[in-house]
């Protein structure tokens, strides 16, 4: 009697890491599913390298300064809404482009509070654009963008020069910013 109680718990000693190893499998397999994973890129939006695409997006004026007629931001700044899509890539200065949409995203609110601060130094050299899935979705269409805070760089000549999904912290977003520019690093 006592052979068969070492035998159960001998067996269950061997089937605990291979439970473990497949746990971690499809943890991965779940987590890569919702997520095509290139080295930090997603594959299924717009590539770098890739001309950005030129669209009709809203303006502050087109929605008559109506702010919730753009975008879900509580605190948004009229700078990121002074262009349509289109029309900035005309300007040949470089864009960052800010997917987000903070009625339902918190890191959004986040993510917005930094470019609004980047604005303020490099509101001369770069052209901040915000759009917002509720009042831009065409936007998120053309650049497949599926959730979001997602964050394109487009330089001077209308090419995909960096994007990342997800939060980026302040130093991040400026040294896309400075890489656009031509700045070393």
């Amino acid at each position: 009697m006592m052979a068969q109680a070492d035998n159960g718990a001998a067996s269950r000693g061997k089937l605990w890491p291979i439970g473990i190893a497949v746990g971690m499998v499809l943890i991965v397999g779940l987590i890569l599913l919702g997520y095509d994973y290139d080295g930090g890129s997603n594959k299924a939006t717009l590539l770098v390298g890739q001309k950005a695409p030129a669209l009709r997006t809203k303006t502050l004026a087109d929605v008559g300064g109506d702010f919730s007629r753009i975008t879900s931001y509580r605190y948004p700044d009229e700078r990121m809404y002074q262009y349509s899509l289109d029309d900035a890539l005309k300007t040949g200065k470089p864009i960052l482009l800010e997917f987000a949409t903070p009625g339902h995203c918190t890191v959004c609110d986040v993510q917005l509070q930094q470019l609004k601060s980047l604005a303020v130094k490099y509101e001369s050299k770069v052209i901040f654009m915000h759009m917002d899935q509720y009042q831009n979705p065409e936007a998120f269409i053309a650049y497949k963008v599926k959730g979001d805070p997602w964050t394109f760089m487009i330089d001077s000549a209308g090419i995909v020069s960096g994007k990342q999904p997800g939060r980026m912290l302040y130093g991040e977003l400026e040294l896309m910013i400075g890489r656009a520019l031509g700045e070393r690093s």
